[in-house]
């Protein structure tokens, strides 16, 4: 079908009800979309590893002490906006993957970078403590953690890393499921 619409609001609905069938099929390429902005995040910041394999030693490590399949993804991709959106990239990353992760997994995402500065912020004169303005919040916890087992040290280039592919099937099965209802739990 060849769609004629030069704005929205002259389309028709047949060729709206054509466009939304391709967005449909295009959304089946998350993983593929995802991973190759990953990929872009495969270069030199001056830290000992890439941003890329920051992120694929965070999932390791998120991996090897039994994450939840969702939880590796996450770890996986939370830095995945880095190379777009450098001061904002866990929340641009986290509304990435809005659709297809819960509201905790979300929220985690979308603030580690105030969490991760508890480790090193006291070094450029910010406040490190910053992350206690979420004390109260119910997934205050579970990002502490996320940044203490698994993020804050994954900058070791001696570290036993898994390869991208590894990650791939669950990546795939994470982007493919039914997207969440936001604020359906936790």
């Amino acid at each position: 079908m060849q769609i004629k619409l030069t704005s929205l609001e002259t389309g028709t609905a047949e060729e709206f009800r054509h466009l939304e069938e391709l967005e449909r099929a295009l959304d089946h390429d998350a993983t593929s979309v995802m991973l190759d902005l990953l990929r872009t995040t495969d270069r030199e910041t001056g830290y000992p590893i890439s941003p890329m394999q920051h992120c694929l030693q965070t999932a390791t490590r998120a991996a090897r002490d039994g994450a939840s399949e969702e939880l590796i993804v996450a770890a996986l991709l939370h830095d995945v906006a880095d190379a777009i959106a450098p001061n904002n990239h866990g929340r641009v990353g986290a509304e990435m993957l809005r659709p297809f992760i819960s509201e905790r997994t979300y929220w985690v995402m979308a603030n580690h970078s105030v969490f991760q500065g508890y480790y090193y912020w006291h070094h450029i004169g910010k406040d490190r403590n910053t992350r206690d303005q979420y004390r109260s919040h119910p997934d205050f916890e579970a990002c502490a953690l996320f940044c203490e087992r698994w993020d804050q040290n994954s900058f070791d280039p001696r570290y036993d890393t898994m390869p991208l592919e590894a990650f791939i099937p669950a990546v795939t099965r994470i982007l493919s499921r039914e997207p969440f209802r936001q604020g359906t739990g936790r």
